[in-house]
């Protein structure tokens, strides 16, 4: 069996899937994402939305040129598409989000909402001419002439699909928030307060009732931007 597959049982808690069908589940093409938090197209078009019976009619559904991921058409069977990603099937947009029981969710969105996406700033590099790249979580890197104000944990806004920064949001107090891991996932929150920790130990974050790392703070601009909720 190829690497392109893992075992059923193997995949990912955060994969909405039963483990118990059959032996091999299609594993998704190295991208951004972790594995935790992205699915192939395949599975995604097969057993999450349903638009396709089989893995023969999701491959013929990607070469209708129909299927776009953050705006670009995706013909690629494996693609992953990750925390954040915005799916467009046809008419259809869904935005992919993790739920409070900590699965991979793909809810759908307006076309208005599909026209930017949220991504949190993992960190910034100098390269050569002096330039500083951007580090995104999704594995997107941006590149600026000087020294921009974003820093890690921040979050931009990016237009779908020219990938142009169009807002930003501060990790700072009082920051909006949605959390990706711990037992608190998939809910919103506010910073009360940062803890950065001048050792090896994760950086804490404080919520009103409850604290978790820094890496789990997804800064966002208001509650709207995670669709939750189905919409009916």
């Amino acid at each position: 069996m190829s690497s392109s597959h893992i075992k059923r049982l193997m995949m990912p808690r955060s994969w909405p899937l039963p483990r118990k069908t059959t032996v091999w589940v299609q594993k998704p093409d190295p991208c951004g994402h972790s594995i935790e938090n992205c699915m192939p197209m395949g599975i995604i078009l097969r057993d999450v939305i349903g638009v396709a019976h089989n893995r023969r009619e999701a491959k013929k559904i990607l070469h209708s040129r129909k299927i776009m991921v953050d705006g670009r058409i995706e013909t690629a069977i494996g693609r992953g598409v990750g925390l954040m990603d915005v799916l467009t099937v046809g008419e259809n947009n869904y935005r992919c989000i993790l739920d409070m029981n900590g699965k991979l969710r793909y809810r759908p969105i307006s076309s208005k909402e599909a026209s930017s996406k949220t991504c949190r700033v993992m960190g910034k590099t100098t390269i050569s001419g002096g330039k500083t790249q951007l580090h995104l979580h999704d594995g997107r890197n941006i590149i600026f002439d000087s020294n921009p104000e974003y820093k890690s944990g921040d979050s931009v806004v990016i237009s779908l699909p020219e990938q142009e920064i169009i807002s930003h949001h501060k990790f700072e107090e009082g920051a909006l928030s949605y959390l990706t891991g711990g037992s608190h996932i998939g809910e919103t929150a506010t910073v009360r307060s940062h803890e950065i920790k001048r050792s090896s130990k994760d950086n804490e974050v404080s919520f009103d009732d409850f604290g978790t790392i820094a890496d789990y703070v997804f800064v966002i601009g208001d509650k709207k931007d995670i669709p939750l909720e189905v919409n009916e």
